[in-house]
């Protein structure tokens, strides 16, 4: 399994604030940038695959609506997050 106990807390100590502040939006953010770059890197080998290619499509989609949210909720949060994940070139 790609994503392990030990990843998911690090993700979230790293970007949530704490390991067990698993709601934060920015956690959660983290948490669907990394599993929609692995799923991407999946896609790429496995061309057909149409079920993950949806998958990946509506974790898009839940990572964008919290994008959404944080962009509303609080302006710099969102400025940080994005900055520090590389979402926008």
């Amino acid at each position: 399994m790609y994503l392990t106990k030990e990843v998911k807390a690090d993700i979230f100590k790293k970007h949530g604030g704490a390991e067990s502040n698993t709601g934060s939006a920015e956690g959660q953010i983290a948490l669907f940038t990394h599993r929609i770059n692995h799923l991407t890197e999946h896609l790429k080998r496995n061309r057909k695959d149409f079920n993950t290619e949806r998958s990946l499509v509506k974790l898009v989609g839940k990572r964008r609506s919290l994008l959404d949210y944080l962009k509303h909720k609080d302006i710099t949060r969102y400025r940080a997050i994005i900055k520090e994940l590389g979402l926008r070139k």
